[in-house]
C-alpha cells in the first residue's frame, strides 16, 4: 500500500508521507531512498511538516529516535 507523501522544502528530503493509524512515517531523500519509520506520534508528524528546517528536525528528532526499515 502506497501512502499519499506531501513534497517539503529541503535539499535532502523530497517529500513525507504519514499514516496516523498505523503511526508510520515515510521519508523519500533526494536521491530516491525511501524510508519507514515506526511509532511516529501524529504530533511528530505535525512538528516535522512545520518545521523551518525539515532536514535538521529529520535528523534531531526522527532519524536516531524510530526504528526504520528501507522500502526502496
Amino acid at each position: 500500500m502506497s501512502m499519499e507523501r506531501k513534497r517539503v522544502n529541503s535539499s535532502k528530503i523530497r517529500a513525507v508521507g504519514y499514516d496516523p493509524q498505523s503511526q508510520m512515517l515515510e521519508v523519500e531523500f533526494s536521491d530516491g531512498k525511501l524510508l519507514a519509520y515506526r511509532g511516529v506520534s501524529p504530533e511528530v508528524h505535525r512538528q516535522f511538516m512545520a518545521a523551518p528546517s525539515p532536514t535538521s528536525f529529520f535528523e534531531d528528532k526522527i532519524d536516531e529516535s524510530f526504528p526504520s526499515s528501507r522500502v526502496k
